[in-house]
């Protein structure tokens, strides 16, 4: 299939009642309050649709501790803080087809900022306990700036082998702050049309996973969740987010013994919720991808429930498939 390029200006004459080619993040705070709401509900085991170990309740607690702090700091964030780009710069990246705020490049120094605040937060709220995670935050907060650069970089890029797990959430976290906020400021037809689908169009980033959404004009399309600015963009079903081929797609799911029954959540949360997270795997390229259905949750967050359900990534990585992304907020130190 050959892909039709939208030249400049063309975007602002499509018709706005067809499908939505993205969705951009309503506000930062909403993002991040929403977020650390469903940790909350995953950590207490509130989430049908979702087969859970009680074992991350801890993590799911701290990561819903550091959305509300990432919430807190975006409100307070400036229109300076933000440094958008210019007209020029937006006019330059929809001539070229570059993402507008490209995470990989040259970042606005705040975000270091962020992440002095955010580690502050964090350890004001620990009141003196959770000594290995306040140790680690504490070296955090001594890196001088060209190790965070570095580690920044090797978030972004995904390179598990160059940053300390230890702190790359964290880091990840500010980052996310700064551009969740930027992404929320820009318009739509500020946003040029990718030649490839498996990035962000707005910041370049990867995604975290896949949502089927409901409502409106995007009812039953899937939407690829990016991991640092929360933009959805459109991608057909059953197309690999990692190879874009889709002559070997399949989709693997927990055994119903495995997930919680329906009447664990309350009605109005689900209608099926062992149809709610499956894996979308690619014998291709024998990576997978997870995709959360909207219609079986209306409170889907796949950030969240991405970090939720490693029971899932456990049966795929078992039968032989990769994970193509990561999540920002969960890494793991190499193994031998």
């Amino acid at each position: 299939m050959v892909q039709r390029i939208i030249e400049r200006g063309e975007i602002e004459s499509l018709d706005h009642t067809a499908l939505p080619r993205f969705h951009l993040p309503q506000a930062a705070t909403a993002v991040f309050t929403e977020r650390a709401s469903r940790l909350r509900d995953l950590a207490d085991g509130k989430v049908a649709g979702i087969a859970f170990n009680p074992a991350l309740s801890g993590y799911l607690e701290l990561m819903s501790e550091v959305a509300l702090a990432q919430a807190d700091i975006a409100h307070s964030l400036s229109e300076e803080n933000l440094a958008m780009p210019d007209q020029k710069s937006l006019d330059l990246a929809l001539d070229h087809m570059m993402p507008p705020l490209t995470a990989q490049l040259k970042r606005p120094p705040i975000w270091r900022t962020i992440l002095n605040d955010l580690i502050d937060k964090l350890l004001d709220n620990s009141k003196g306990e959770r000594a290995e995670l306040n140790a680690a935050l504490t070296a955090l907060s001594k890196q001088n700036e060209a190790d965070l650069e570095d580690q920044a970089n090797a978030v972004l890029a995904q390179r598990n082998e160059d940053v300390n797990p230890a702190h790359a959430p964290f880091i990840a976290a500010a980052l996310q702050v700064l551009w969740t906020s930027r992404a929320a400021k820009l318009k739509p037809q500020e946003v040029p049309m990718l030649e490839t689908f498996t990035l962000c169009p707005v910041c370049g980033s990867h995604p975290v996973a896949s949502l089927i959404r409901i409502g409106g004009q995007s009812q039953g399309y899937r939407y690829l969740t990016c991991g640092m600015c929360a933009t959805q963009w459109h991608m057909v079903r059953v197309k690999c987010v990692s190879c874009e081929k889709n002559g070997k797609i399949s989709y693997q799911g927990l055994d119903p013994i495995d997930a919680l029954e329906p009447a664990a959540a309350p009605v109005n949360k689900a209608n099926d919720p062992r149809k709610y997270a499956r894996a979308e795997t690619c014998d291709d390229c024998h990576c997978y991808t997870k995709i959360f259905n909207q219609e079986h949750d209306y409170n889907a967050e796949p950030f969240a429930d991405d970090l939720a359900s490693l029971t899932l990534d456990i049966l795929v990585s078992e039968a032989g498939y990769t994970r193509g992304n990561i999540n920002p907020l969960l890494w793991f130190g190499e193994t031998e």
